[in-house]
């Protein structure tokens, strides 16, 4: 067993929410199989650097694939959820929160809206809020851009090269 495989008992919670075929694979190589899922993510390599000791890179693969659009990882976080609030071990230490910063591009920041959308939009705000557009708190108001004037086509100019 590796560094970071499953321990016998995070394996005895965890089997039982795992679907196996009465014709498919040994319970020892689906063991082997998750820990190749858990190494991939945890180390962040692709399926194609998966040590042999979990078996061919692309069996494992199959296998998280077939699982991931069954929702067997799903069932199995609920599974494993509801075990630690039964036990009274689930606080807000399990609470992830990812920080991750995404940058958008430099012409996201403003978004076009025709007329027509943008009326059909303050209406149902009004309707929604019960009060006029202009008497809600500023937080809520859909403010209406200025519209562009026409743009003109700029014209470059040559600069001439006297010989």
């Amino acid at each position: 067993m590796a560094r970071f495989d499953v321990t016998d008992t995070e394996w005895a919670l965890i089997e039982p929410h795992l679907p196996v075929a009465a014709t498919g694979p040994l319970p020892r190589r689906v063991r082997d199989q998750f820990n190749g899922i858990l190494w991939r993510f945890r180390t962040g390599s692709g399926w194609r650097d998966l040590p042999e000791r979990y078996g061919p890179w692309s069996t494992v693969y199959s296998r998280f694939n077939g699982w991931a659009k069954t929702g067997v990882f799903h069932r199995l976080m609920d599974a494993l959820i509801a075990e630690a609030a039964s036990r009274g071990q689930v606080g807000l230490e399990l609470v992830s929160v990812d920080s991750t910063v995404v940058r958008a591009h430099q012409e996201s920041a403003g978004l076009a809206v025709a007329g027509e959308t943008l009326d059909a939009l303050e209406q149902a705000l009004t309707e929604e809020k019960g009060a006029p557009l202009a008497e809600q708190p500023p937080v809520l108001r859909v403010m209406r851009r200025r519209s562009h004037p026409t743009s003109r086509k700029r014209v470059r100019r040559r600069a001439t090269i006297a010989r």
